[in-house]
């Protein structure tokens, strides 16, 4: 929660006694004032972005505070870190949570963070591209085979540790353009919908979720690939005034109508009422969607 960032360990213990399977972070490094892009449409950051935790932080935390529930990131901004930089702290969150990662990563959606950590906005697709590379090698190999790339290059090296998960943890891919898709059918286990909730919207399992996926698939048979191998992992963002029912409405109706069935809801606006509340919903939206 942004302002209870030293409760994280708390929520994550307790959302894993409650019931919840997985726990996820988002990444994060400024909220501009006056943005070039504003989120979800609008020309306005929320303050609920204005301070979050460094994702490696908070999964380390919560990896250390629990024992079973798998720990993602929705998502990763991929082509803000040197491959070789994520690919161990992404190694080190499943070592130390004894093989619990799922790793999602995307290009981001603001101009202004990338300019924040020097990264070309322009180049974020080829340096998600690079980085999903660097990755597969880092981590498949010992030692490790020099890389050149376009933006990286380093030498042959022994380079650990390698992740508990074998070949790799799962590498969940945003999806949200034609560009996007087609990386996830190339390279990706998965994609990540998302989903917003508030008063008067109106859910589509088909065109939000069940169409995404069969593309996907479609282009991942294309490539040579099993399709059925491809899942998805539904993010559903309730606004501050959404209810629990808005919430497991949309969990039922995914659950019954795709063949999607891991979803999480993000919290991130109910941080105002803090961690005790938050896991009220959960503790409640975990009862009424068994």
């Amino acid at each position: 929660m942004a302002r209870q960032l030293d409760q994280v360990a708390h929520f994550a213990r307790y959302a894993e006694q409650l019931g919840a399977e997985s726990l996820w972070v988002g990444d994060r490094v400024l909220a501009a004032v006056n943005p070039t892009v504003g989120y979800g449409g609008s020309d306005t950051i929320p303050w609920q972005m204005n301070a979050l935790l460094d994702p490696f932080v908070a999964l380390s935390v919560a990896a250390t505070a629990t024992e079973r529930v798998r720990l993602g990131t929705s998502t990763l901004v991929a082509p803000w870190y040197p491959p070789l930089l994520l690919a161990r702290s992404l190694a080190g969150v499943d070592v130390v949570s004894e093989g619990r990662l799922i790793a999602g990563l995307g290009t981001g959606w603001s101009p202004d963070e990338f300019q924040g950590v020097g990264v070309p906005w322009a180049e974020r697709g080829a340096r998600l591209d690079e980085c999903l590379d660097v990755l597969e090698t880092v981590w498949a190999k010992d030692p490790v085979e020099p890389h050149r790339g376009k933006h990286f290059s380093f030498p042959a090296a022994h380079i650990g540790p390698k992740p508990v998960q074998r070949p790799r943890p799962p590498v969940f891919l945003s999806a949200f353009t034609r560009v996007s898709q087609r990386r996830a059918a190339r390279r990706g286990d998965g994609i990540l919908p998302a989903v917003s909730t508030y008063p008067g919207s109106a859910f589509d399992p088909a065109a939000m979720v069940a169409r995404p996926l069969e593309q996907v698939r479609r282009s991942a048979e294309n490539e040579g690939r099993d399709p059925a191998a491809l899942s998805a992992i539904l993010r559903i963002n309730p606004a501050a005034e959404s209810s629990v029912d808005a919430v497991v409405d949309v969990i039922l109706r995914t659950r019954d109508t795709t063949d999607v069935d891991h979803v999480f809801v993000d919290l991130v606006y109910l941080v105002d009422q803090g961690v005790e509340q938050a896991l009220d919903m959960l503790q409640r939206t975990l009862e009424m969607a068994r």
